[in-house]
């Protein structure tokens, strides 16, 4: 018996037609074939919306919405949306929900993705996408027909539109796919392309006319439901996604449009890609006009020479440039201009573009976007002054208010730029930050005490406000050369303390691939022998700070480090603290000695031997050993056996602008430390027999190597002052204090702990022992006896001398030109590193540890240094050879 025709809708919200209850032609597999039967009213106009029920015992928690509309050609395009919760049908499925995505600051609401499907014959591909857009929440809709698909994006703006390309007797799928890229909006939507699978594995047809007709993506037919669910997963999470990005973009190019001020955005090479109408107003030019030129810096007779070099040297550290200079309109009238050029850091923290914003120095913000800005000063003001501030009225303030710009004085303009402006830019930060540092906490006292202060006094502080917002408030700026412009100290301080040099470039640098030699690791059946009477008599002097490492290179063939390491291991108990044998422990000192280079002049296994030995003294004073504890004492001991592991004999500069693949693994900062470093546990993992760690719980683990990292990264050079102005700011003159109160209880109590002791202990002071303690050991040759300081000054200017001979050979920039062979002088340069380096670092570690030994070895070879450079002046002589030091 027949019936009359029905609609069914599955529970995946395909809609088919049967003829009769007895059979499907729905191609559903079993497990979602449940169909839910409605009836149409005849002879309704427009969308017909039909409400399902479910049946067979169903719960009736499922509801879905079927629009019906009439296309041409008697196409139909079915759209169903499920009106269960999104939210909860990801529950179901497992899948994240995210709404939101992060472009940078800017929070972009992710909204519900729209789906197009075009396929002309409803078949398992088309059923699959449908319920893989149902599982996932997305909105989905049909189109049969080229037709109906171009209507139906035109109203919607899907954001991803999926097109049979299978069939081509149906529809030109390429020529949809221009029809739809046509369409301006269109930019940010993501075609895809249901391809057939290809009849033959072995040949893989060609992606590009897919590409060139405007598809995206292509997908080879794959009717497995979660092939389908993980391909728009992957597509939502990667392209529509990005684009979405895009979309808010478009936001903030509006906001760039509509602004006063004048900016650009050049390209890392300064061809100009972007200006806004403020440009334009302010110059006078087009964006046609200078779009895709190269875009010099302001020249003007009235910008000071040195102008150029200051920009460029401050934006090229990726640090922002702010200051008054002069440029010139279209029409030839000079201006004078604020400007603010702030570096774009891309990928690998390298430089990708530039954005300028330009002011007219007589430009006011009374109105216009600024004004936000001085809400913020506004509401700074009520939260920083005190009430007796705000009494005095605004009209101090408001005086003030138009004579802040100190340039702009000179120039008869009255304006809110120069001091006044970077108070108010500084201003808005601060108050915008939700956690307060205490650096913000000082930034908020200077501003609030700026309010009711002179002139002259608001343009110091502004100074003050610059140098605080310096990463690096411990470094020295090297602008002027040091000790009344010695260029050997210059030369010297330069070389250690950047990170390659600035002097000259060969147009063609040789990349080196293979700088470095290859460790060699340490047989694990080697044994330390029994030690030789000469050996053992030179160990016996050890405790000294007189000890002769160079004599115990000789007697010990080169291997001072094995056998000094297990004399003072053994002395400090490291076996007992690491819970580890001696066998383990001397394998793993011979695995540390064999990876150091003994064809180094300097930096070999002797030095790391050298550098072992002045912190195991370091270690024995009374005021280090009452501070720190075994385990800080095993990790500095460790520290400075491995700080210079696999020392290629050259300097981090010279690494940097080799272009050294140990450079680029660690982006040019801290090369050689951190390679150390990270060797350091690398060999000591990679053969149980020499793993000295392995018994140590987790915790005490994590703790001694991260203070043997940041020992080791603490002889970095750039890093210095930093180091040495933290410990003498905190630790050397609190430690002063202590000695003085130790000597008066020592009389009278027999020594009790005073309270400058406890906080001593803490741990972020003692990390600042452990760091001077090293760098002191590390660069302690000029305070060694003179023939030692003599020896290794030899050893050091050879290293130097030779890396400046390749740097020659392959046209890399002269790091150190001080120690050119040609003119190398050894007395002025140790001179130079005694006064610029050591004299304050050994005077504050003096003041806390009491070594006055090594004050008076300095002095004395400081004397002595400074009469080898008198009597080469007296006998003409700028060269040294290195023969000829005594």
């Amino acid at each position: 018996m027949g019936c009359a025709p029905s609609i069914h809708v599955s529970q995946s919200g395909v809609v088919y037609c049967r003829d009769s209850d007895g059979g499907s032609n729905s191609p559903h597999p079993s497990g979602f074939s449940r169909s839910y039967h409605t009836h149409i009213h005849h002879g309704a106009v427009g969308p017909i919306s039909i409400k399902t029920e479910a049946t067979d015992g169903d719960p009736p928690t499922l509801v879905q919405t079927l629009s019906v509309k009439k296309e041409r050609r008697g196409t139909i395009t079915f759209e169903a949306e499920t009106q269960t919760s999104r939210t909860n049908m990801k529950e179901q499925t497992g899948l994240p929900s995210q709404t939101e995505d992060m472009l940078g600051p800017m929070k972009v609401k992710k909204p519900a993705i729209r789906i197009l499907l075009v396929f002309a014959k409803e078949d398992s591909q088309s059923d699959t996408f449908w319920w893989a857009c149902e599982r996932l929440g997305y909105r989905c809709e049909l189109a049969r027909n080229s037709e109906g698909a171009l209507e139906a994006f035109l109203q919607k703006h899907h954001d991803l539109v999926i097109i049979d390309h299978r069939h081509s007797r149906n529809f030109d799928a390429e020529a949809l796919c221009r029809s739809i890229r046509a369409i301006k909006s269109c930019e940010h939507a993501v075609v895809v392309a249901v391809t057939r699978k290809s009849p033959n594995e072995k040949e893989e047809p060609s992606i590009l006319p897919l590409l060139n007709a405007g598809f995206n993506r292509r997908y080879t037919e794959n009717t497995n439901l979660g092939a389908c669910i993980n391909e728009l997963l992957m597509l939502d999470h990667s392209e529509i996604r990005a684009r979405n990005k895009l979309k808010a973009c478009q936001a903030l190019f509006a906001a760039i449009e509509n602004v006063s001020e004048a900016i650009e955005i050049c390209n890392q090479d300064h061809q100009l890609m972007y200006v806004n109408p403020g440009y334009e107003r302010l110059t006078g030019f087009t964006s046609q006009e200078v779009v895709g030129k190269e875009k010099g810096l302001p020249k003007s007779d009235k910008n000071s020479l040195d102008l150029q070099d200051a920009i460029n040297t401050q934006i090229k550290k990726g640090k922002s440039w702010e200051g008054t200079v002069y440029d010139h309109r279209k029409n030839g009238d000079s201006i004078q201009q604020h400007i603010h050029i702030s570096p774009v850091l891309g990928h690998g923290g390298k430089i990708t573009h530039y954005v300028t914003l330009r002011r007219s120095a007589g430009q006011t913000h009374t109105s216009g976007p600024l004004q936000c800005i001085e809400k913020l000063k506004a509401d700074s003001d009520l939260h920083l002054q005190s009430d007796c501030c705000r009494r005095k009225g605004s009209n101090e303030f408001n005086t003030r208010k138009s004579s802040l710009d100190i340039k702009s004085t000179h120039s008869g303009n009255s304006c809110f730029e120069g001091a006044g402006g970077k108070r108010r830019d500084s201003i808005a930060r601060i108050h915008a930050m939700t956690i307060e540092a205490p650096i913000t906490k000082v930034i908020n006292i200077i501003n609030a005490a700026q309010e009711n202060c002179p002139i002259n006094v608001v343009q110091a502080l502004d100074k003050v406000l610059e140098i605080l917002r310096s990463a690096e408030l411990y470094s020295p700026q090297l602008t002027s050369t040091p000790k009344d412009n010695d260029p050997v100290t210059s030369d010297l301080v330069e070389g250690l303390m950047t990170c390659g040099s600035r002097r000259r470039y060969s147009s063609d640098i040789a990349l080196s691939k293979n700088i470095l030699p290859q460790f060699v690791p340490s047989s694990p059946h080697s044994h330390l022998p029994d030690v030789p009477s000469d050996v053992q008599a030179i160990l016996d002097k050890e405790p000294q700070w007189d000890f002769d490492i160079i004599e115990l290179e000789r007697v010990t063939n080169k291997r001072p480090l094995l056998y000094l390491g297990m004399k003072i291991f053994s002395r400090f108990g490291v076996c007992e603290v690491l819970n580890c044998s001696e066998v383990t422990l001397r394998l793993w000192l011979q695995l540390i000695e064999r990876n150091y280079h003994q064809i180094n002049a300097y930096h070999n296994s002797t030095h790391a031997a050298d550098v072992l030995h002045a912190t195991a003294y370091f270690l024995n004073r009374d005021r280090i050993a009452g501070i720190l504890d075994n385990m800080n004492k095993v990790a500095a001991l460790l520290a400075a056996v491995s700080h210079d592991v696999d020392h290629p004999g050259r300097t981090n500069s010279f690494l940097c602008n080799a272009s050294s693949e140990l450079a680029t693994l660690y982006n040019d900062v801290a090369v050689l430390e951190s390679h150390h470093s990270a060797l350091t546990f690398q060999l000591t993992w990679r053969d149980d027999r020499c793993n000295i760690f392995k018994n140590l719980s987790r915790d005490d683990y994590r703790m001694l190597r991260q203070q043997i990292i940041d020992m080791i990264l603490a002889t970095e050079m750039t890093r210095h002052f930093e180091h040495l102005s933290k410990f003498a700011n905190s630790i050397s003159k609190m430690g002063a204090s202590a000695r003085v109160e130790d000597d008066r209880l020592s009389s009278h109590s027999g020594g009790m702990a005073t309270p400058e002791h406890d906080t001593l202990r803490t741990l972020e002071n003692r990390t600042l022992i452990n760091r001077m303690l090293i760098k002191c050991a590390d660069i302690a040759n000029p305070a060694r006896p003179l023939d030692l300081c003599v020896e290794w000054a030899k050893r050091i200017a050879e290293e130097y001398c030779q890396q400046t001979d390749e740097e020659k050979e392959r046209g890399l920039p002269v790091v150190m030109p001080v120690f050119d062979r040609a003119s190398c002088s050894i007395p002025k340069s140790q001179i130079s590193f005694i006064d610029y380096f050591l004299t304050d670092m050994f005077d504050a570690w003096d003041a806390f540890v009491d070594t006055p030994s090594l004050i008076t070895h300095l002095t004395r070879n400081y004397k002595y240094w400074k009469g080898q450079a008198e009597e080469a002046e007296r006998r003409g002589e700028s060269v040294t050879r290195l023969e000829d030091v005594e």
